[in-house]
């Protein structure tokens, strides 16, 4: 399974290779963005992110990530969070994930409380 919470074959164009993925700053507050919704789907026995005429299909640990971002959290609380439940969990990943989604405008990034 890759390590970048999203399962391989997941039917959503994704930004060309010469595209650099924004900036998501460690105090950054993620949440999804409002047109986005996260759901288990039965069938693929998996979370998803549905938005309009897109579906992401999740690993489980992309969805725990998705799962602390709820505007409140910083990036950091959620990479922190993360490190009690696994065992490795690096901070560049987590920031990583989330650039990904911003740039697929799936994820936003708050700043302040």
């Amino acid at each position: 399974m890759p390590a970048d919470g999203v399962t391989a074959g997941a039917s959503v164009a994704s930004p060309t290779a010469a595209s650099t993925p924004p900036a998501v700053p460690p105090s950054g507050r993620p949440t999804l963005s409002s047109h986005v919704r996260m759901r288990f789907d039965r069938t693929r026995e998996r979370h998803v992110l549905l938005g309009p005429e897109s579906v992401i299909v999740l690993n489980p640990t992309g969805a725990d990530i998705l799962g602390l971002c709820d505007g409140n959290r910083t990036v950091s609380d959620v990479a922190a969070v993360l490190q009690g439940r696994y065992d490795r969990v690096v901070d560049d990943e987590v920031t990583a994930f989330l650039a990904r989604l911003v740039s697929k405008r799936c994820v936003e990034i708050h700043d302040g409380p």
